[in-house]
């Protein structure tokens, strides 16, 4: 598949879009190996988050695409590197991570409204997250996006996904302003949400900046599986945070370089 000039103007003006039917079943299915492979040998990152109420917990399990070959298989090898790369605009396309979420079956636990790119030290805007489905995911229960967030100039505190309480800040960094993600729920008429109703095979790519959400799972049969991984272009460099880390690699880098290493690995390059 080849990004049309379309998508790419409807990815930098809303910050979010879906993409049908882009992976096929072999990545599927080696998607969904990888998933049960992690789930037999979950990292010490792992956490298996209960809410208040509802039978089922929320999974979710990050920066294992080296220990695990199914998802280093993806990595290098699915369309995945080539759709962001073309969708932003890089001549460059380098990994960063996965993170695998999991809603089983009537987990009521929802996402917080975040966005991703405070949670990492990477600086940039060629910067994005593709959100894979290996369930049905009905619209009500999709990820969220407020429309055009990646373009508000703003960085927002991280969020942690078990209490919804910011990360505390511990050091002070030179030049860096972060503010509270503001209750989009209570102001949710002042803004455009886009969701979609996604198949496994589809995909929803988004910048790294732009706020998302996603409900609970209310399907009682069906648990909610998703391989989310982060891209990076040329712009993308090594930064600073004043907390810490949920992943602290940088892959022997310091702040101000760029993003490439044996730990970032190159996945795509403009012919």
């Amino acid at each position: 598949m080849n990004i049309t000039d379309d998508q790419k103007e409807t990815y930098r003006a809303d910050g979010a879009i879906c993409l049908r039917g882009v992976f096929n079943k072999h990545w599927i299915d080696v998607a969904t190996e990888g998933i049960e492979r992690l789930l037999a040998n979950p990292s010490d990152h792992a956490e298996a988050i209960k809410g208040k109420t509802g039978p089922g917990s929320y999974f979710n399990d990050f920066g294992n695409w080296q220990r695990i070959p199914e998802f280093e298989d993806f990595v290098r090898n699915s369309p995945a590197g080539k759709l962001v790369g073309q969708l932003v605009g890089t001549k460059r396309v380098t990994f960063y991570h996965e993170h695998v979420l999991i809603k089983e079956p009537g987990t009521l636990k929802e996402t917080p409204w975040h966005h991703d790119q405070s949670y990492y030290p990477i600086n940039g805007d060629l910067v994005a997250s593709i959100w894979m489905p290996l369930d049905p995911v009905p619209l009500e229960t999709s990820i969220q996006f407020v429309k055009g967030s990646h373009k508000w100039g703003k960085w927002f505190y991280p969020r942690k996904f078990e209490s919804f309480e910011s990360y505390t800040a511990n050091k002070e960094i030179s030049g860096q302003v972060f503010e509270k993600v503001p209750d989009i729920d209570s102001e949710i008429n002042k803004h455009e949400i886009l969701s979609w109703a996604v198949e496994p095979g589809d995909c929803v790519v988004f910048h790294m900046k732009a706020l998302h959400t996603a409900p609970g799972n209310i399907n009682m049969e069906r648990s909610r599986r998703v391989l989310s991984t982060r891209w990076l272009g040329d712009d993308a460099c090594i930064a600073e945070r004043p907390w810490d880390l949920p992943l602290p690699i940088i892959g022997g880098l310091s702040p101000g370089d760029p993003v490439v290493s044996d730990m970032f690995p190159t996945v795509w390059s403009q012919a």
